[in-house]
């Protein structure tokens, strides 16, 4: 094959092309927990975390609610991956065996955002959050509300779930008003698998007693909490704001460095390929989450 500009171009439009098919047929997970956020500068802030008004009676003048009581900056980071393409390759037409690397380019695209997301659920037992606190942590309090907890410890059962349950179900606004949390997803690693599935959608016990926490959630097993197996998560993500915040600068882009007379062509004789993308995650609101560190 000719290495010119035209075969080049032509290059570039086929592994687009297999780039873009293999984003479509990933399967992340992250928007299950996630609130997607678009950005537009290198970094936000979001003073309203903590502070969502609720309807109240109107006697007097309205309630102005304080939207910078907390202050909470998630910076958005530069991700990449890039490929290289041996020109011999080019000139030898075997550019077909570069397509599961084009595939695997656009897999890790789709998937990043689940990388962020569920390492910093992980982390959230030594990760602060917009009150200042450990993300899961046993005293939170906002204003002068009472000092709550989303934090346990036992491994994961049928009695640990319906205490973390409900523990979430009773959280109280500053001013002592329910929340109205309902939690519907469970959130396991591989480990908790069978024990999640049991809780959930088991007709009966062990015993042969009714399962009372049978359909109260959904299960969600990520093969990314294998790092940390006996944790596990009970979120309530129906709310306006989800437990975790992804924040999205820039989706990521398919680009080259493909032009014959480029100093890595001329060097190493190298066609360069690759995806790059800007943002990051943060965390929501803590009370809609709730984490266990299963190590008793």
């Amino acid at each position: 094959m000719i290495v010119n500009q035209a075969t080049l171009q032509s290059i570039y439009r086929g592994f687009k092309v297999i780039f873009n098919q293999a984003v479509q047929n990933a399967k992340p997970m992250y928007d299950r927990i996630a609130t997607i956020v678009p950005s537009s500068v290198k970094e936000e802030e979001y003073k309203w975390l903590g502070k969502v008004p609720r309807m109240r009676e109107w006697i007097g003048d309205r309630v102005i609610h304080n939207l910078a009581a907390y202050g909470y900056t998630i910076k958005n980071k530069s991700f990449e991956a890039t490929v290289s393409v041996d020109r011999d390759d080019v000139e030898d037409d075997s550019i077909g065996v570069y397509t599961p690397i084009i595939q695997a380019l656009g897999q890790s695209a789709a998937m990043h955002p689940d990388d962020l997301v569920f390492e910093l659920l992980l982390a959230g037992f030594t990760n602060l959050c917009y009150d200042g606190q450990y993300f899961f942590d046993e005293d939170h309090r906002d204003g002068n509300g009472p000092i709550q907890s989303n934090k346990g410890t036992a491994p994961l059962s049928g009695d640990a779930y319906s205490a973390a349950r409900a523990q979430m179900m009773s959280l109280k606004d500053e001013n002592g008003n329910s929340l109205n949390i309902v939690p519907n997803l469970l959130v396991v690693s591989p480990s908790n698998d069978k024990t999640g599935r049991e809780i959930l959608y088991a007709e009966r016990l062990a015993n042969g007693a009714t399962n009372v926490n049978r359909d109260t959630a959904e299960l969600l097993v990520v093969p990314a909490l294998s790092t940390n197996p006996t944790a596990w998560f009970l979120l309530d993500t129906t709310k306006p704001v989800k437990p975790l915040i992804f924040q999205q600068r820039k989706k990521p882009e398919f680009i080259a460095l493909d032009n014959p007379n480029d100093q890595n062509v001329f060097l190493r004789k190298e066609f360069l390929y690759g995806v790059d993308c800007r943002d990051n995650a943060g965390y929501g609101l803590w009370q809609l989450a709730y984490g266990s560190t299963g190590q008793g």
